[in-house]
């Protein structure tokens, strides 16, 4: 069983920046994504890594601006944000995956899920 804690979400203005954080506790090498929800639209795909963080993916509406990491002997794994915009406004979600592929894009590949970190950004 895992238990994924999302925080650092906050209100912040176009431009700036946060880091996401994801505190996982039980098995922790799990490959591991980001994901979001914005109100009245479907959870979107961000990023993922695999368990060694050698390998990551993104999203084409965040290549360049977000930047996904991982710290296996500190059980977590991070989601910098840069250059912040309004339609980044959404929950913010880890969540992890016992098997991982081309499908890392997928909400069905994951198999445990944090409660959420609010993001807003203001114009």
């Amino acid at each position: 069983q895992v238990q994924l804690v999302e925080s650092g979400g906050g209100l912040v203005q176009a431009g700036d920046s946060l880091r996401l954080s994801c505190a996982a506790s039980g098995r922790t090498s799990y490959p591991m994504g980001w994901f979001r929800q914005a109100p009245g639209k479907e959870r979107e795909f961000l990023s993922a890594i695999n368990s060694s963080g050698a390998m990551t993916r993104y999203a084409d509406s965040v290549k360049g601006r977000f930047t996904i990491s991982r710290d296996n002997a500190k059980n977590a794994v991070y989601l910098q944000m840069n250059s912040l915009k309004p339609e980044d406004t959404a929950v913010y979600y880890c969540a992890a995956a016992k098997i991982f592929g081309l499908t890392y894009y997928m909400l069905t590949t994951y198999d445990y899920w944090g409660q959420g970190t609010q993001v807003t950004v203001s114009s």
